[in-house]
């Protein structure tokens, strides 16, 4: 019996991926839950794992190819069990051989009824599908995303429910530069997106010195999302600097008896969670939505951390951050960089943010101005501490310090409550018992 293998379903908002990865060969055995394919969506890679044992049949979806949520990846032949799978369509080894001469009255009967297909191709329905998506009506916000980056929706590959439109598939097409409405006729609608359509771009010669890579389904999703907020938002950045002593101080005094304790290190990323949920709380613009025609204001804190990885930036979630210890939000900040790097995070983990914070000091930044990560309205850009010279009274002295950077929605984050924000995260920072005591 044939088992087939499906494109499962992907989480909120994740229409298609990408197939990555083909872990086995048709003929190669396959056990139960083990894995088959791996596929690459915006937010995490996911494997395809064997409902049932036996051999993989064939393979439907070659590698690099884009695929909707229950397309048909290949089979697999329960009654092979390790066979290779081109003995499965044969019945038997030994009486292959016999049905031979039974075959021999077959041509017999003429089989010439073969020409009678022929005017089949005559009709050619293919054409059928193209106008689908723009029949279909469009979602405010699919509609809102299309006419702001003037698309044409007939341009654009549907994966949603019924042949409608999603919103990953707007984005795709942003990154991919093929539905605009104004673009060439080589890229018809029925055709998937492709990231640089070759007909604008002139032929490149090819250069041994070069190397050519297939930009990832991540790479062009997170692009898309970035002109996205570049096009959508009034995006506006404000600066403060923090003195970092006291919290530096706090955390020398106590980081071996908390690794001792907790069984993980205490970093920084804590301070600043927990001190972005307190100032969320008294700014609740910063943690709103702008959703169509309404504002949705929420009253939980889910904190997301970017995260770099060799396949791209993700933003796996603190959930309920508000509510977490010290110990729990250095913990999991610990299990998502872990975790993201071998690409093993759950699409649920990457869902749901309402505020993000993006740590550029890691790798050595001083400074820099944090791009929105939408549909928030707010991200806390955090960066290197360095000694610097500092004005504290009367007197010169060396203080370690840190830019922090606030970019926001100005469509819904006023600038008083922008700077009052910062401010209040500085304050907070500053003096770290504030963040014990909340006040």
């Amino acid at each position: 019996m044939a088992v087939e293998i499906k494109v499962p379903t992907l989480g909120e908002s994740v229409a298609e991926a990408t197939v990555a990865k083909w872990f086995k060969q048709p003929g190669d055995a396959v056990a139960v839950d083990e894995p088959l394919v791996e596929l690459e969506t915006d937010k995490v890679t996911v494997e395809v794992n064997a409902s049932s044992a036996g051999a993989l049949a064939s393979i439907l979806v070659p590698e690099g190819t884009d695929v909707a949520v229950g397309t048909l990846l290949g089979t697999i032949d329960e009654t092979a069990a390790g066979a290779p799978a081109a003995a499965a369509p044969v019945p038997a080894p030994a009486p292959a051989p016999a049905p031979a001469p039974a075959a021999a009255p077959a041509p017999a009967p003429t089989p010439e009824p073969a020409p009678a297909p022929v005017p089949a191709p005559a009709p050619t329905p293919a054409p059928a599908p193209a106008p689908v998506a723009a029949t279909k009506p469009l979602s405010p916000a699919v509609r809102k995303l299309v006419d702001d980056n003037d698309l044409d929706p007939a341009l654009i590959t549907p994966t949603g429910k019924d042949g409608r439109i999603a919103k990953g598939d707007v984005l795709a097409a942003i990154a991919a530069g093929t539905a605009r409405r104004k673009a060439p006729a080589a890229a018809p609608a029925g055709q998937g997106p492709v990231y640089t359509p070759s007909s604008e771009l002139p032929p490149r010669p090819d250069d041994p010195r070069e190397e050519r890579v297939r930009i990832s389904k991540l790479r062009k999703i997170i692009s898309g999302r970035l002109k996205e907020a570049q096009n959508t938002a009034a995006m506006l950045t404000t600066w403060n600097e923090v003195d970092m002593g006291n919290a530096m101080s706090l955390r020398a005094t106590y980081k071996e008896a908390f690794e001792k304790k907790h069984g993980v290190r205490l970093g920084f990323m804590s301070y600043f969670v927990r001190a972005a949920c307190i100032a969320l709380k008294e700014w609740p613009a910063v943690n709103a939505e702008i959703y169509g025609e309404e504002l949705i204001y929420k009253n939980y804190y889910n904190v997301g951390v970017a995260v770099g990885t060799p396949q791209g930036l993700v933003v796996p979630v603190l959930k309920d951050a508000d509510k977490m210890r010290f110990s729990d939000i250095e913990g999991g900040i610990s299990d998502f960089g872990r975790r993201a790097r071998d690409g093993k995070l759950s699409m649920d983990e990457m869902m749901g943010g309402t505020f993000t914070i993006s740590n550029g000091g890691v790798f050595g930044s001083l400074n820099s101005m944090p791009i929105l990560n939408v549909p928030q309205s707010a991200i806390l850009g955090m960066h290197k501490i360095q000694k610097r010279p500092m004005a504290i009274g009367d007197e010169v002295v060396i203080r370690p310090m840190m830019y922090l950077a606030l970019s926001y929605d100005h469509r819904i984050i006023d600038g008083r409550e922008a700077v009052s924000f910062l401010v209040r995260m500085k304050d907070l920072i500053e003096d770290p018992q504030r963040i014990m005591l909340d006040v």
